[in-house]
């Protein structure tokens, strides 16, 4: 007689959720119903925390900027047909922040696809013009290979949304338990031996980018939250204190640098680049956020050395050096090439002098309207209130999620961030709803920081009742 141990076998959903965690999977944000009810409860006895919220477009967001917080995808988990259309906010939303998530969905059986099944959607085809990569499981079998791809696909190069489609027949599907086993085992190994995340950095590159800094009258560092993202403030703080040469801040690259620091731009926004002669752009793109780096914002003869995972990016942008590779490996390089022959500028040098009077004269400026108790309330007076608390708190220091037109824009001038990845805002597609998913992320995956959610009262209402979870 076989022994129980022999003859035990495991369905679709227990396999599937096996393979996420043995993958590295922690957490997963979504809303269950059928068909993966089970997949939930699976990924649960599994050792995966399940946040079970009210809309799915919430969850997508949620997962997306825990994928910015962590490093590792965000894992977001839909029913069939319109749960997909509603997970499709926060696949794109990662998608365009370059942030890394996977986005499970179950879906009509196989065999009554075409035939109005319940909640029937061609889901691949919906997901494909948002996703890095949108696959199918046919088979039981599938789902290990599928779940380490997809995961590893939602990191590699430039960041971005996956999708994984398992139908209902698939989730319902068993296989022996040793051919379980052995499916995740098979399929760990070979993601691991196709998948490498280190990117080729050419020399010729770095020695350019460090020529061109060290000959500029007016240089200027550009940090993106890409930059962030890669955990390259060690090396960045480095470059700004050893070369002395101004850095601006994106919304989210804030803190990359502490914004305190004496170099910052923040508050010289567009001096600074209107005057710069050489740009560092590390960890961003020169999409609207930084004008297409074009004039009149920027000169017509800056040189922009241009630091990103995307081969594509640099291609379509031009610049006069584009460097490919990850943000920390390349700053890190660009700073053994400056010290075997150094050069700093000093705090008299001109430019520099003129971007610290400017930034004075600005902060000045918004400092005689924030001392004012103003009844009823401006954005002013309680963005001031709040950024007093936050600082109150010190280190680790809050995670600011920023939400709402007004509110966000004025918040990013008077909040400061200090430590990398502590602010969380609309983003690059400049998506409102995201707020409350935001936090429960951010509480999630750093949950020895405070979390501080200042919201306009439309933003709020996108996702209000996500208070619940």
């Amino acid at each position: 007689m076989a022994s129980d141990s022999a003859a035990a076998t495991v369905d679709g959903s227990a396999l599937a959720a096996r393979a996420l965690a043995a993958a590295g999977v922690r957490h997963m944000f979504g809303v269950v119903g059928i068909p993966v009810t089970s997949l939930a409860s699976r990924a649960a006895a599994a050792g995966i925390r399940f946040l079970a919220f009210r809309n799915e477009q919430s969850a997508g967001y949620a997962a997306a900027s825990y994928g910015f917080l962590t490093g590792t995808p965000g894992l977001l988990l839909t029913v069939s047909g319109p749960g997909c259309v509603h997970g499709l906010a926060g696949l794109s939303h990662a998608t365009a922040n370059a942030w890394p998530l996977l986005m499970v969905s179950g879906s009509c059986d196989q065999a009554d696809a075409g035939r109005g099944d319940f909640q029937e959607l061609d889901q691949i085809a919906a997901t494909k013009p948002f996703a890095k990569l949108a696959v199918k499981a046919t088979t039981i079998g599938d789902i290990p290979r599928l779940v380490f791809n997809a995961l590893a696909a939602a990191v590699s190069g430039r960041p971005g949304g996956c999708y994984l489609d398992i139908p209902s027949d698939v989730l319902h599907q068993t296989l022996p338990e040793s051919e379980a086993a052995a499916a995740i085992l098979a399929a760990d190994s070979a993601a691991s031996a196709s998948y490498n995340p280190n990117h080729k950095t050419l020399d010729e590159g770095i020695e350019k980018a460090a020529d061109l800094l060290r000959r500029a009258e007016r240089p200027l560092v550009v940090i993106g939250k890409g930059a962030a993202y890669a955990r390259a403030e060690e090396a960045i703080r480095k470059l700004v204190d050893t070369t002395g040469i101004p850095f601006l801040p994106t919304p989210m690259g804030k803190g990359v640098v502490p914004d305190m620091h004496p170099l910052s731009a923040a508050a010289a926004r567009s001096l600074a680049m209107a005057q710069c002669d050489v740009a560092l752009i590390v960890g961003a793109r020169l999409n609207w956020l930084l004008h297409f780096g074009e004039p009149p914002k920027w000169p017509k003869d800056v040189k922009f050395v241009l630091v990103d995972v995307c081969e594509e990016e640099i291609e379509l942008r031009k610049p006069h050096v584009g460097i490919l590779g990850d943000a920390k490996r390349v700053v890190e390089l660009i700073n053994r090439e400056i010290k075997d022959n150094p050069f700093c500028l000093a705090r008299s040098h001109p430019w520099v002098e003129a971007i610290t009077k400017k930034a004075k004269d600005n902060m000045l400026k918004m400092e005689t309207q924030l001392t004012k108790d103003v009844v009823p309330f401006n954005f002013m007076t309680p963005l001031r209130i709040i950024r007093d608390a936050i600082l109150a708190e010190g280190s680790p220091a809050p995670i600011v999620v920023s939400e709402g037109a007004n509110t966000m824009d004025v918040g990013r001038a008077v909040l400061v961030q200090n430590e990398p990845r502590t602010r969380l805002d609309a983003g690059t597609w400049g998506t409102m709803g995201v707020g409350l998913g935001y936090c429960i992320a951010a509480a999630v995956a750093a949950p020895e920081r405070l979390v501080v959610a200042v919201e306009g009262d439309s933003g709020f209402g996108f996702s209000a009742m996500e208070v619940e979870v």
